[in-house]
């Protein structure tokens, strides 16, 4: 049985961090480029998100001993297989996970125009997410009759 508290805690967080990165979702990109405060906070806190997503992911993955997955973006792709996500979020979601690596690894410099893209036009996917593992755990633990 998957912990709910648990998965329920990592949503509050996920909330906790979609609240405060909203405060710079109208950024300019000029903005954006020329603060490297901004950037850091906004960079991390998606990091953050991200991770936390995953996180949940991975704990649905392994109480429901689906298989194991080898990335973050695997993890999405899991849940989507198991009908938990549906194809346009888990699409938004390995996007994230990408993102997320570049980040991370520094595999190339991060752009600004995508990071204020994310901050305008997916963070609204997170609640995508919350939403969809509340409705997933209605299905994994039905309440008792």
């Amino acid at each position: 049985m998957v912990d709910e508290t648990l998965i329920l805690r990592k949503l509050s967080e996920l909330e906790e961090y979609h609240g405060q990165i909203m405060e710079l979702s109208n950024i300019s990109v000029s903005k954006y480029q020329t603060d490297w405060k901004i950037q850091r906070i906004v960079e991390r806190t998606l990091q953050m998100m991200i991770e936390t997503c995953a996180d949940i992911s991975g704990h649905i993955i392994s109480d429901k001993k689906y298989r194991t997955p080898n990335s973050y973006a695997e993890s999405f792709e899991i849940l989507f297989e198991n009908k938990l996500l549906p194809k346009e979020l888990f699409d938004a979601m390995q996007k994230m996970a990408k993102f997320r690596n570049i980040v991370v690894h520094h595999y190339d410099k991060v752009h600004a125009e995508i990071v204020v893209g994310i901050l305008r036009r997916n963070l609204a996917d997170f609640i995508a997410f919350k939403d969809a593992v509340i409705k997933a755990l209605r299905v994994v633990n039905p309440p008792d009759p």
